[in-house]
C-alpha cells in the first residue's frame, strides 16, 4: 500500500530547464526521461524546458509540399530538419520560442490524449494570459491562437505530441519573443495562409512591452502545474548530451 508520501511524490512536476540546446540532445533527454517513466524509474511527471536553434521537424503527418524548402537551402541558411514520431504535421523551433516537452504519465491523470491537448491548450490560454495576452483555441484545431474573425487570426502556440503506455513525450512550442522568420520556409502546421505571432508580437501591436523568455517560462510552469493539479519542483537534470 502506498502511504501518504508516496502520494505527495505522485504529484510533483519535476522540471528540467536546459536552456539554449541543439534539438537531437532535448530530443535524447526527453525519450530517456520517457523511457524512464514507461519503467518505473522516474516516479514523477518531468517538464523539459528549453529553447533551439533554428531546425524544422516534420511530424507523422505532414504532406508533401508543407516544406517550401530543400534540406540544402535550409542548412545554406543554418537550419536543420528533422523527421520525427510526434502527431502533427511540419512545425518550426528556433531562439526566441519556449519548447516544452512533458513526459507525463497519463495513468495517473487520464487516459485520453485528445484531453491531454486541450490541456496543453488550457496552460498556453492560462500562461497567455499571465503576461497580458488574451489567446484562444479554434475549432476542429490544435494549438493556441489570437485574434477574432475581425482582426484575422494569428497562431501563437503549437502542439504535437507522441505517447508510448500512456507516457508522453514531445509537446508545445510557444512564440515568446522570436522573430519567426524560419515559419516562412514552412506551411505551418499544414494549415496554409496561416500568420504566425508571438507573445510579444502582440503586446507590441499595443504599444506594450516585449515578454521576456524567463517570464514567459515562469508563466507556463505555473500554468502547466495548475492544469495537471502538481506541484512544480526545480530538478537540474543530471548529464544531458
Amino acid at each position: 500500500m502506498s502511504g501518504h508520501h508516496d502520494a505527495q511524490v505522485d504529484r510533483l512536476l519535476l522540471v528540467h530547464d536546459l536552456g539554449v540546446v541543439p534539438y537531437d540532445i532535448a530530443y535524447a533527454h526527453q525519450r530517456e526521461i520517457a523511457r524512464r517513466r514507461i519503467a518505473g524509474e522516474v516516479a514523477q511527471d518531468v517538464l523539459i524546458l528549453c529553447e533551439h536553434p533554428a531546425v524544422i521537424t516534420l511530424g507523422r503527418s505532414t504532406k508533401p509540399g508543407h516544406l517550401l524548402a530543400g534540406e540544402g537551402a535550409l542548412a545554406a541558411l543554418g537550419v536543420e530538419l528533422r523527421e520525427v514520431e510526434r502527431g502533427g504535421d511540419v512545425t518550426v523551433h528556433e531562439p526566441g520560442q519556449l519548447v516544452a516537452y512533458p513526459v507525463i504519465d497519463l495513468k495517473r491523470h487520464r487516459q485520453d490524449l485528445h484531453w491531454y491537448l486541450r490541456q496543453l491548450e488550457e496552460a498556453i490560454m492560462r500562461a497567455s494570459a499571465m503576461v497580458g495576452v488574451a489567446s484562444e483555441r479554434r475549432a476542429g484545431l490544435t494549438g493556441v491562437w489570437c485574434g477574432d474573425d475581425d482582426d484575422g487570426w494569428r497562431k501563437l502556440a503549437s502542439i504535437g505530441v507522441h505517447a508510448r503506455d500512456w507516457v508522453t513525450w514531445h509537446g508545445l512550442a510557444l512564440n515568446v519573443h522570436n522573430d519567426l522568420a524560419t515559419f516562412a520556409h514552412v506551411v505551418p502546421c499544414g494549415l496554409a495562409g496561416v500568420t504566425m505571432t508571438s507573445l510579444s508580437q502582440e503586446r507590441l501591436r499595443r504599444k506594450e512591452a516585449a515578454v521576456d523568455m524567463t517570464a514567459a517560462s515562469q508563466a507556463l510552469q505555473r500554468a502547466l502545474a495548475d492544469v495537471f493539479e502538481l506541484m512544480l519542483v526545480d530538478d537540474a537534470p543530471s548529464a544531458i548530451g
